[in-house]
């Protein structure tokens, strides 16, 4: 497995959150991804994962991002002067919240193992803190065909094919179904 350093805090013990195993290797396969491997060079990347619940996940993505909701993943890139990042092989990408009740919701919804859509999440923030991105439609087809090459690795189903919808469209998808009332 490719050297990593993560460090993984859980806020939300109620939910069931993937083991300290899995995001390491998951975050290998993406390292063994030319792509990836030529944006890290020799580095070895270093970053966390936050496991947060509904609350705190709504408040840091209203706060960063002026979403009232709770998202899946956001992506918290490191803007540590170049000095810093030079001292060492290190690299500090940067932090990463995951959102376990929506990631569970959503994975039951789109009718997906629970687990392979945490890889799927853990996979495109870990992108996104490397600086990949989707805004553009260039780059969202660069980044879905990164993802789905790495999920494939791992032997896990491509995640839009059976949505049709991009990464894009599934982040307007989740801010539509968390405008809806919650039911009880």
């Amino acid at each position: 497995m490719t050297q990593t350093y993560i460090h993984i805090e859980n806020n939300c013990s109620s939910v069931a959150c993937p083991t300290d195993e899995d995001p390491p290797s998951w975050v290998s396969a993406c390292i063994d991804h030319p792509s990836v491997a030529q944006a890290l060079g020799q580095r070895i990347p270093a970053f966390s994962i936050l496991y947060a619940d509904k609350d705190e996940a709504k408040e840091l993505n209203s706060e960063y991002r002026n979403k009232d909701y709770a998202t899946n993943v956001l992506s918290f890139p490191a803007e540590l002067p170049d000095f810093i990042t030079s001292l060492d092989d290190g690299f500090t990408l940067g932090d990463l919240v995951i959102c376990p009740d929506v990631v569970i919701q959503q994975a039951q919804e789109q009718s997906k193992q629970v687990n392979h859509h945490y890889a799927h999440l853990t996979i495109h923030g870990f992108l996104h803190l490397l600086g990949f991105d989707h805004i553009q439609d260039a780059e969202a087809e660069e980044m879905e065909a990164i993802e789905i090459a790495i999920l494939k690795s791992l032997g896990i189903p491509n995640p839009y094919e059976d949505t049709n919808l991009s990464v894009a469209a599934l982040d307007e998808q989740q801010e539509i179904s968390n405008n809806q009332p919650e039911t009880v």
